[in-house]
Formats: structure tokens, sequence, C-alpha cells
């Protein structure tokens, strides 16, 4: 999951200005000009690679840690977040766990404020991770790229199709600039997972006919408003519950297996979608406006059919598995194994001393990347996969068919017009066939 921060200085206006021109603007040729603040060169395990973490909750804490142990020749020397009292907390758990040793934050380090991400930034760090709420990943990641910054970039990276847009041209930028741009789909970079997709892509199930993602849950942790909270820090700390921070889970969540749908199906878009949902057991102010249940159908210019459900209710028994059907049988993604004639043919199993940590594997294929002068760059697939989920938020909402189109040139950008502690009202919740599509 992301982390519960909120580094962000653009105010609404200028987020709305920079979401319009930034695609026009890398067609135009400000790339060309970006180029010149060129990433630093580092061979292998010579030079110390300075990390910068912006948002320093649960998950932001964990890729620190995860980045600290990818490379030797690391050291974390800046952190930014909304909040203090995340910021001491996360520098408690990484100085007291065995890469304590590679924490080299000073006090004039620890930014707090809404552009403390820029502040990490231009604090002379080579890599920054990002994993605030993902309302703000567009326009941080934007700034790390001018800045000639690598980026592991945790998941989804939009809330809206603006957002969307800016990723995709953000992420073209950092190619050209040969930025190491890593995505915290974690899914990609297991072991099993990656020889289960290869099985389907070879042909082991034959075409794909139909796939089944689901991923029903228990709640995620809430956080009781204190009276000294204003509705903005209310909503940060609570962000999972603000579709403007969150994009709903459905996105925030759900879209690890959105991700894998899409791996099966080559990343190739789905044409339209079709989704319903809503909110039956969320209580209580902490939980905000977004819904606790989905289920989506995602149609494919081929003819296959997706059929995508998630739900967040205590006291439900849970299910975190997707299938993919095929004209020669079926691929049971999660234990990673293939079964025709109702028989396993295939099964993974992890060869001796082979890494199976994911979270790990990422970071460390980060960093091999860019001591070998070969950045990964996740922006395509992160961002289509986000836009996945968004155009099913989009369907359930509103009751309508949204097709992907539709989506990623959607005029609706979520959050308030400038980002300031104080007032913040709560949109309502949205209702099928009353809340209309922008």
């Amino acid at each position: 999951m992301s982390d519960s921060v909120r580094p962000e200085t653009v105010a609404g206006a200028s987020r709305r200005e920079f979401l319009k021109g930034s695609t026009a603007a890398v067609v135009a040729g400000t790339v060309a000009s970006q180029l010149a603040l060129a990433p630093r060169v580092f061979a292998a395990g010579s030079d110390v690679l300075k990390i910068g973490l912006v948002g320093c909750g649960g998950r932001g804490t964990g890729a620190a840690s995860q980045a600290l142990h990818a490379d030797p020749q690391v050291e974390l020397t800046a952190v930014g977040d909304a909040f203090l009292d995340k910021i001491e907390g996360s520098l408690n758990v990484l100085k007291n766990s065995d890469v304590g040793d590679k924490i080299n934050v000073r006090s004039d380090c620890k930014f707090t404020g809404f552009d403390a991400y820029k502040q990490v930034i231009d604090s002379g760090i080579d890599v920054v991770i990002l994993a605030t709420p993902p309302h703000f990943r567009p326009a941080q990641l934007q700034y790390a790229v001018e800045k000639g910054k690598h980026s592991f970039v945790e998941k989804p990276v939009a809330v809206d199709g603006p957002g969307v847009q800016s990723m995709f041209a953000t992420c073209e930028l950092a190619r050209q600039k040969g930025l190491a741009v890593v995505s915290g789909l974690c899914w990609r970079y297991h072991p099993g997972m990656r020889a289960t997709f290869a099985q389907v892509k070879e042909g082991a199930i034959g075409d794909i006919i139909a796939i089944q993602a689901t991923y029903l849950t228990q709640t995620l942790k809430k956080f009781p408003r204190k009276p000294e909270w204003s509705d903005m820090e209310f909503q940060l700390r609570n962000w999972n519950g603000f579709t403007w921070l969150s994009g709903d889970f459905n996105v925030e969540q759900h879209v690890h297996s959105l991700d894998k749908v899409a791996w099966a199906m080559g990343d190739v878009p789905p044409v339209r979608c079709t989704g319903s949902g809503g909110r039956q057991a969320r209580t209580g102010e902490e939980s905000g406006h977004v819904y606790d249940h989905f289920s989506v159908v995602y149609e494919y210019a081929n003819g296959v059919k997706a059929f995508c459900s998630c739900r967040q209710i205590d006291g439900c028994d849970n299910d975190v598995t997707d299938h993919i059907f095929g004209t020669k049988g079926t691929c049971h993604v999660m234990p990673h194994e293939i079964e025709q004639g109702g028989k396993t043919t295939w099964k993974y199993r992890a060869a001796k001393g082979e890494l199976t940590d994911m979270y790990q594997a990422e970071h460390n294929e980060l960093f091999a990347s860019i001591r070998n002068g070969t950045p990964i760059n996740n922006g395509d697939y992160m961002t289509k996969s986000t836009l996945m989920a968004i155009m099913g938020r989009m369907s359930a909402y509103t009751g309508k068919t949204i097709s992907w189109e539709q989506a990623l040139n959607s005029k609706e950008v979520l959050g308030p017009s400038k980002y300031e502690w104080g007032a913040l009202p709560v949109p309502p919740v949205a209702i099928p066939g009353v809340t209309q599509f922008v």
C-alpha cells in the first residue's frame, strides 16, 4: 500500500495547468531542454547512491529498507512527509534495523509541509522513493524526472485521467533522459509470477478466453479524528477513505489484480468496461466516502472478457486469487500452476536459493539497472494498469459503460483547488445513475 503522507506543494490551478500541458510540452520539444539534466553515471559498487524517501508511512519505510538492502553502497540522506511524527517513526524503525548504519539523515534534511517532496529531491539525492497517497504521484514524479533523479514509484500512479496523461508524458521524458522508473506493482518482479505468465504467453493454456480477478479482503486501519486536526489533516491521515487521495480502493489496492489481467493480455488496454459497486458496511467519519465493493467487467477488442471484483468488508471470507481460462486449459495465477483436463500439468517451484521476496527483488533490479547503465522504465504498464482501475471506478460510480478513450481523456481533476491546512468538505458518496461522468 501507499503511505499516509502529504508532501505536495502544487496549487490546484497550477496542477491543472501542468496536467493540461504536460503531454503537449513533450511533443513540442521540451524534452530536449530537459536532457541537459542527465543522471550521474555510477560504476558498480564504487560510488555511494544517496536515497531520498518521500512518504514515511509503513510502505514507504518498507521500501526504504528494501532499497538500503539492494546495494552495498547506498545511504538514506533525506526524508519528507506531511507529518513529523511519521518521519521520526520511520527513522526510528530504520535505525534499529539491520540497515541502521546506512541512515545518514541530518536534522536539516527532514522535511515537512506541502513542498517536502521538492526539498527532498533538491537535497542532493540520486534516487527517490515516492510512497505518498496516489493523488500526488504525477506532480512528484514529474519534478523528480525534471531534476534528473531515478525513482521508485509506488502504485497506483494517479487517481484521474489528467493524472494518467501527465504520467505517460513524464515516463517518456524519463526514458529519453536515461532515468530509471521502477513501479511498486511488485508481482511483476516475483519469479513464480514471471514463470507463470511465461507459460501463458508460450501457449500452455491456448488462446485466452476469459479472466477472473478477485480481491476480497478486510478493511484497512483507520485513525479516529483528534480535536486539533483540520479537515485536511484528518483526510490525509485517513487517505484510503477519500477518492481524491486514493482513487478509491479499486484503484489503490485492486490495481494489483488488474495489473495481472493487463499482464496476461500483453498490456493491450481493454476497449471498455461496465461496473457496479457501492457502500454497505463502511461506517464512521474516518471511512470517508469511498465504496466497500466493486464488480467490473472489462472487454477487449479480441472478445476476451475479464471479470474483476473486490471487496473491503470485515467479517467476510477472503479470496485473493486470479484465474486465466484458455482453449487448452486454465492458469491458476496463484499458486502458479497450469491445469489441463482436471490435472495439474505445470507448477512453479522456486529453485534452491532463489529470491522470492518480490518487494526486495524490485529494488535489487532497480539499483542494478542504475549501476549497469541500463535503467528500467516500468512507466507504460504501471500507467495503463492504473487507468484500468480508474475507468472501473468511473463506471461503478456513474453506472455507465466507460471506454478506454473516455477514461484517458476525462476532464475530471480530483482534489481541492489548493492545498492548505484547513476546512475541506467531503463529497457525497457516488450514486450510480446520479453521479455524472466528467
